[in-house]
């Protein structure tokens, strides 16, 4: 048997500014206004590959020592060169770094909602 949707995870209204670079705002069916940056979004792009590279700096920084956090190289702050719907559950975006793999799901999107409430309510394992 699926899994109901959580209600909370479905947008009343998405509003993606890839022309200003603005990012994306959502207002979601409970009332709560999301606002994501292009550069955030990219940091949490959910495809095999960049949970993958999480993983492994991660594994690379936890087991490594204090100076592998030596600083990086200076790179731009990707934006979104465009973005599209996937059916009516997910946008995709391709990144000015040239990456497209990540499909963003609504329901991804708002257990990655950067406010601290949400963070609490969708991403703490101890709050039920």
């Amino acid at each position: 048997m699926p899994t109901p949707i959580d209600q909370r995870k479905k947008p009343a209204s998405v509003k993606i500014h890839v022309s200003t670079g603005a990012g994306v705002d959502i207002t979601w069916s409970d009332g709560h206004a999301s606002h994501y940056d292009f550069h955030y979004l990219r940091e949490e792009c959910p495809c095999a590959t960049c949970n993958d590279e999480r993983e492994k700096k991660l594994a690379f920084t936890s087991a490594g020592p204090a100076s592998a956090a030596a600083l990086p190289m200076f790179k731009p702050k990707p934006s979104a060169k465009s973005a599209n719907a996937v059916g009516n559950y997910a946008i995709q975006f391709t990144f000015t770094d040239g990456h497209a793999t990540g499909i963003y799901s609504y329901d991804h999107l708002r257990t990655i909602c950067p406010c601290p409430t949400c963070a609490k309510t969708f991403r703490d394992p101890t709050a039920s």
